[in-house]
Formats: C-alpha cells, structure tokens, sequence
C-alpha cells in the first residue's frame, strides 16, 4: 500500500467550490488507484485583523477543520498571513500549523511520500516537513507558483531551494519544466505530468442547439479565465470589436470586471460581450461546446485547464504561446497559437471561423488527456521516490 500525504493550499472548498478544483480532481483519481490511500490536507491562510473580519476571510475561518470532501478526507488547518510582506512568512507559518496536526495524523496513520501540488508555499513547507518525517518529496510547478513566487524578491529564493531539496519534480508542460530548470535544477530532474479532463462530461454536442438554449446566435467565441490583466480578455475584447456579428461571452470573475466592461462600451460592442461572472464547473461543457472558439490571450500560464477542456469539447481555440500552449495545439484541428495581439486574434479566431475543424477531430488533440492516466503517471512517480528513499 502506497501511503500518500497530498498537501494542496490549492483546492476547493464550500466557499470556493472551483478554486483548485484540478488537484482535487487528480487526487480523487489518484485514490482510485489500487494499492494507493491518500489523505488531504488543504491549509487556507487567513490574514490578521482587521483584514480577517473581511466576508471572505470569515467564511474562510468558519469552515470545518476537517470534513469529507468528495470522497477525500481533507483536513483544513489554518495559519497566519501577514500582507504586505510579500508572502515572505507564509512557509514558517505553514509549517507551525502543520506540525502538530502532522503529527495527530502520523500516529494515526503513517504516510510514504507528500505530494505538494503547488510549488508554493507548498513546496518549501512539504521539504521541512519531509525532513522531519523522513519522507520523500515531490512538488508540482503549474504556473503562477513559479512564473511570479519563484522571481518575487521575497519568495524567490525560497522557491528555488525547495526546487533543489525536493526527491522529485514535475511540471504541467514542457515549457514549465524549463521554467523550473531555470531556477538552478538540473532538467533531467524534472517530469511533464499533464493535466486531465473529464471526457465523458467535456466532449462535442451539437453546437446551434446549445447556442439557441443560451440565448446567443450567430458565431460565439469564450474567453474563459479569472478577469485579471495575466489573462488578456482585454486583448480578446479588441479582437472581437474587429469581427461584426460575433458574441464574446466571458466566463469568470476577478478585480478587471469594470475595465473590461467599459472597454467594450468604448469600442461600441457592450450589446456582443456578455460578462456571465463565474459559474460551477459542472456548466462549462454547456458553453464550451456551444462555442465556435475559444480564446485566451494569456501572457504567462502553464498548461491552462480550460485550453484542454475546450479542445475536448470540441472547440479549436486560439491561445498565445505561453506556457504548454504547444502541448496542446498539436494540431490546426485543435486551434491556432498567435500572439497576444488583437489583429493577429481577430485574424486567427476568423480564420477558424471561415473553415471550422471537425469537432472530433479537433477532441483528439487532448484524447490521451485523461485523469486515469494522470492518476497512473503520479502514482508510478511517488512509488519510484518511495522506493528510491527505502
């Protein structure tokens, strides 16, 4: 029996149901997997007072400390964040609040290897306490955790020793391991552990049918992503007002919703794009599958879940380069990659436009996108290191 301790500041819970709701997904699967018993634990930071009395923070505090969470048990400890230090103390106050829980659940069940999902505070915080159980290590790098926390002034430092401590790496795409590398690890160390996607929920449907049931005809392009500058729905926006007739839907919600509001007030196409805020995971497919296209204009990412889920659905998208955007454009089926330009989006989303792909075949591009097959790739990952520290 592999014994499997998941350490994730990234996964949902009541108050946020589609925040990481990816690790829960891989480690859902993972525990699926014969042989292998895993156990959560998802700490939330909490800021100080007067910030802690915020609505959100609140919520936050009064969640249960450990509970069922999908067929996962998941223990949710809480430690101290302080703004304005630039995350510089969120691993030694990880650590405090792990410890002790830590320990209640060694005595409970011993554990063979922690699986930090997220390079950080994750993964500095997984090498500490590794060393105190004397167990194996592996950290995951999927993008913001290496893209900004691995070059902030006051976490990069940290984020580059947990790279070179950790027993094992990986990363999203093959653009991220080179990322990870750059901060001083050799790239041998590093494996590419793609994402999943549901593909019994996320596949093709028949596209003016959906559209009629949303309201929304003619050609439709989504732009899927948390409304912050990173994304570049404003580059979308732009490449939208250049294409009459076609309705922008954007599915998400952030600190950017006014701006891009009155973006396309001033370009004269407020009454093509819909702001729809965020919505259940369970409701993408809907919309998803109901596009033409859908495209992000990301200036940084790692392997973008919803690239994949739109490409399983069906619908080509147009994306930047970022990141693994070649893992997943291997195809012109599966979309174009362009630069984050609203002229070379506009030209790209109408080139697909003009000569839609097969749905199917655009699906195949991500055909071996598959959880069981994460699942499998991660499991055979943890048991080398466990074996490896034996």
């Amino acid at each position: 029996m592999l014994n499997v301790l998941t350490l994730s500041s990234l996964f949902p819970d009541a108050t946020r149901p589609n925040f990481g709701i990816f690790v829960e997904r891989q480690t859902a699967a993972l525990a699926m997997r014969p042989g292998v018993a895993v156990r959560v634990v998802a700490p939330i930071g909490l800021p100080v007072w007067p910030l802690a009395g915020a609505p959100r923070f609140k919520a936050q505090a009064a969640l249960p400390l450990r509970e069922d969470w999908s067929g996962l048990d998941v223990s949710r400890p809480r430690f101290t964040t302080l703004p304005g230090t630039g995350a510089r103390f969120h691993v030694p106050a990880m650590r405090r609040a792990l410890v002790p829980m830590l320990d209640r659940l060694r005595d409970e069940q011993r554990f063979d290897v922690i699986d930090a999902s997220f390079f950080f505070p994750d993964g500095p915080a997984a090498v500490a306490l590794g060393r105190r159980y004397g167990v194996p290590v592996s950290i995951k790098a999927r993008g913001a955790d290496i893209h900004h926390w691995g070059h902030a002034p006051a976490t990069r430092r940290q984020v580059a020793q947990a790279a070179a401590q950790a027993d094992g790496l990986l990363a999203v795409s093959d653009a991220m391991a080179e990322d990870v590398a750059a901060l001083g690890v050799s790239r041998h160390r590093i494996r590419v552990h793609h994402t999943g996607v549901d593909q019994a929920r996320f596949q093709p449907i028949d596209r003016l049918t959906a559209r009629a049931a949303l309201g929304i005809t003619g050609p439709m392009v989504v732009s899927l992503g948390a409304l912050i500058p990173r994304k570049g729905h404003g580059v979308v926006i732009d490449a939208v007002a250049r294409l009459p007739g076609v309705t922008l839907v954007i599915i998400g919600e952030g600190a950017d919703r006014a701006a891009l509001a009155a973006r396309a007030e001033r370009l004269g196409v407020a009454d093509r794009v819909r702001l729809v805020g965020g919505m259940a995971h369970a409701a993408l497919p809907e919309w998803l599958g109901a596009a033409d296209v859908m495209a992000l204009a990301s200036v940084s990412e790692g392997l973008a879940n919803a690239w994949v889920e739109s490409i399983a659905c069906g619908t080509p998208v147009v994306i930047t380069p970022a990141g693994g955007a070649a893992d997943v454009v291997t195809s012109r089926a599966a979309g174009r990659i362009a630069q984050a330009d609203a002229d070379a989006f506009a030209t790209a989303i109408r080139d697909l436009l003009d000569q839609p792909p097969d749905p199917w075949a655009t699906r195949a591009a991500v055909r071996d996108f598959t959880w069981p097959a994460n699942a499998a790739a991660l499991h055979s990952h943890l048991a080398e290191l466990v074996g490896r520290a034996r």
